[in-house]
């Protein structure tokens, strides 16, 4: 059974009700999520032992949010305690030609406050086989900066395969700070992940896209990424949003020989949020079980089209589910 280590910050989500608008919502859905921590939970699915480290503070409603990964198989032993806050989300989910809004209230949170010293990485990654992050972390501030940059340090001292999502997000840092630091960070990455046009907001590689199917375009971006950080393998998802309840999502695979792209799905959407972390996991479990470069890339494309599909932020899908999308692509009642 191959062991993740993820790190992260595991955030309140609260939705209003349906699609209603922020204005409008007089009582809101609440669930637990975030980035890395989504990702683990995909893993727990797969089979794989998955571990998400971070830290929450020591009351209830830090107890409820590790409680969230626990149902689902994740281990929080490495889990630090202490602080005020469990940081927050709010999500207004869009329809039709009216996008999603997400509103951030984390700032004081119990892992955006942390120092870098409370994380052992000698001792978290002791057995570990494969360590994710994603670019979220280091924009929580300088001491998680640091943090993440020691543990894909550690990682690649100790021979553990790391993996990074990008995930630049605009209302976390700006890009010319997010690039500076995820540029020393990706020094240590085994396997980039990271959306079209994110290569050139933060490294300066420009897309030179005509439009979202100019595929040859996205292969030479992979090949300037392979080169200026020497990945093993760069992947790039693409989304094409054609409404908030529809999207086109495929990948492309580039492992320094092939480029290898995905099926491209049609995807009506019931929550957008996870996708790309969903695609995180499943590329990183097909990787892990030694599929081949065409084989993971549609294994994990698959696994982020299952996911539009799922309430809330996490993809609650086998992998057995993950292949009979791959092989089939049938919705069909399963009787």
């Amino acid at each position: 059974m191959m062991k993740v280590v993820t790190f992260g910050e595991l955030l309140l989500r609260l939705s209003p009700e349906g699609h209603e608008r922020f204005v409008q919502a007089e009582s809101f859905d609440a669930v637990y999520g975030g980035g890395e921590a989504n990702t683990a939970v995909s893993l727990a699915q797969f089979g794989c032992d998955a571990h998400f480290i971070s830290k929450l503070p020591d009351h209830e409603i830090g107890q409820a949010a590790l409680n969230s990964l626990r149902r689902y198989g994740v281990n929080v032993s490495g889990v630090i305690r202490g602080g005020n806050r469990v940081g927050i989300y709010f999500l207004e989910k869009g329809a039709a030609q009216r996008p999603s809004k997400v509103i951030y209230d984390r700032a004081g949170s119990s892992i955006a406050e942390a120092k870098a010293g409370e994380f052992d990485w000698e001792k978290i990654l002791s057995g570990a086989d494969w360590f994710h992050i994603t670019g979220i972390t280091p924009a929580l501030g300088d001491e998680l900066a640091k943090a993440s940059l020691e543990a894909v340090k550690t990682a690649k001292k100790l021979g553990v395969k790391v993996s990074c999502d990008i995930n630049f997000r605009r209302k976390l840092w700006d890009a010319k700070t997010a690039g500076k630091v995820m540029d020393e960070i990706c020094r240590y990455v085994d396997i980039y992940i990271g959306g079209r046009d994110q290569a050139e907001e933060l490294f300066g590689i420009p897309t030179n896209a005509r439009d979202d199917s100019d595929y040859e375009a996205y292969k030479a971006v992979a090949e300037k990424l392979k080169e200026r950080f020497g990945f093993e393998k760069v992947a790039i998802t693409l989304r094409t949003t054609l409404s908030s309840d529809d999207n086109r999502w495929a990948a492309l695979l580039y492992d320094g020989e092939k480029h290898c792209y995905s099926r491209e799905y049609t995807s009506h959407i019931v929550d957008r949020v996870g996708g790309g972390d969903s695609f995180a996991a499943g590329l990183i479990y097909a990787l892990g079980e030694g599929m081949d470069t065409q084989a993971a890339v549609d294994f994990a494309a698959a696994a982020s089209c299952l996911k539009l599909s799922i309430e809330g932020d996490c993809n609650i899908v086998s992998a057995q589910e993950v292949m009979q999308l791959v092989n089939s692509g049938s919705a069909q009642v399963q009787r």
